[in-house]
């Protein structure tokens, strides 16, 4: 976790009464280069990321298992210490997999560290054997992973308005896969479960709803 640089600037008291003193405004924190000022802006706080992203950090050290690969899935994950929101995660969690090594691999991608298990930045897992695609899973290509996560999550939730007003409060889970169903990959964006949720998907290349 990056450790934030404090830089103290010595106050000057403008002037000073019998009743009361005041104290002047405390100059800009600056960084001087040879013949330049340049303002030392502060560090950001974390937030969430949209998943193309977090897909494409994950993707360059995936490249160096396997140079053929394939995305099989993308899921968004949460984390306690940072909430998600528009269609961006804290944490988002890929599937890799490669035809030549028939080996599938999941890396993960996250925003800030939390507890032992979870670590900022992009970590691998293991690597399982893969049998190939199936009607219900198989890999797609990056080509086709175009609309990002926070557009897709706008248009599903115009989908789900009347939904979501009588439901507030709920928290959207988003999956990004392919199937023989459809012929493109497409998100998956859920509120709730399956059970008692409500579930919209979208076509990952055209940003299309699909019925």
């Amino acid at each position: 976790m990056d450790k934030r640089l404090c830089i103290t600037v010595t106050a000057v008291v403008a002037a000073l009464a019998l009743t009361a003193c005041s104290e002047s405004p405390k100059p800009a924190a600056t960084e001087t280069k040879p013949g330049v000022e340049v303002k030392k802006e502060p560090p950001k706080p974390p937030e969430p990321v949209a998943a193309q992203t977090a897909f494409y950090e994950m993707y360059k050290p995936a490249r160096t298992w396997a140079t053929d690969l394939l995305p099989l899935s993308l899921a968004s994950g949460e984390l306690k210490s940072l909430k998600n929101a528009d269609g961006k995660a804290a944490m988002w969690t890929a599937v890799f997999v490669s035809p030549s090594r028939q080996e599938a691999r999941t890396f993960f991608y996250a925003v800030v560290s939390e507890g032992e298990s979870v670590t900022k930045g992009v970590s691998a897992g293991g690597s399982q054997a893969w049998s190939g695609p199936t009607a219900k899973s198989r890999p797609f290509q990056t080509t086709e992973f175009v609309v990002n996560s926070d557009a897709i999550y706008k248009t599903a939730s115009a989908k789900a308005e009347g939904w979501l007003k009588s439901h507030p409060g709920k928290t959207a889970t988003m999956y990004l896969g392919s199937s023989a169903k459809y012929p493109s990959p497409v998100w998956l964006v859920i509120w709730g479960t399956t059970k008692d949720g409500y579930a919209v998907y979208v076509d990952a290349t055209t940003g299309i709803v699909m019925k």
